[in-house]
């Protein structure tokens, strides 16, 4: 089994400049939905506590781009888990160009996501959820240790 959940995309015209190419901050989005995506399948009861008063908050984000895409290229966005502390995780994003002559990496990103609970304006760190470390734990690197904080 890979240590990766993958989530595939088609890009659209929506998401390129002028010239034709992918403007950078979709990259970022995709990100964004493949962990969406990932809670969906792998985590639904996750979605019920972020209903109530969980929130994921986004606490910081990179990409780094090595070739460019444009409409109706095929992509997959496979995440990894790189860290897993009580209060925090962080992913990584390996941006995949699919084609006829396979796979070929595009773009990479990382992205560290803070839990916490509580009303707007004074939420404070809470634990990942159990549920959601149980859906990790499929894509936790062998040398992947938990870490406190």
């Amino acid at each position: 089994m890979p240590h990766y959940y993958e989530y595939r995309h088609v890009v659209g015209f929506e998401e390129t400049n002028l010239v034709g190419n992918v403007y950078y901050v979709n990259y970022l989005r995709w990100q964004g939905r493949c962990r969406e995506m990932f809670l969906h399948e792998q985590a639904p009861q996750v979605l019920d506590e972020l209903r109530a008063d969980l929130k994921l908050f986004t606490v910081k984000v990179d990409c780094e781009y090595f070739a460019e895409l444009s409409a109706f290229d095929e992509l997959a966005v496979r995440m990894r888990l790189v860290d897993l502390t009580q209060t925090q995780i962080e992913f990584a994003f390996d941006y995949l160009l699919l084609g006829s002559g396979g796979e070929r990496l595009v773009a990479r990103g990382r992205q560290r996501v803070a839990c916490m609970r509580g009303p707007n304006g004074r939420t404070v760190p809470a634990r990942v959820p159990s549920a959601l470390v149980h859906a990790l734990a499929s894509y936790r690197p062998a040398a992947l240790v938990t870490s406190g904080g």
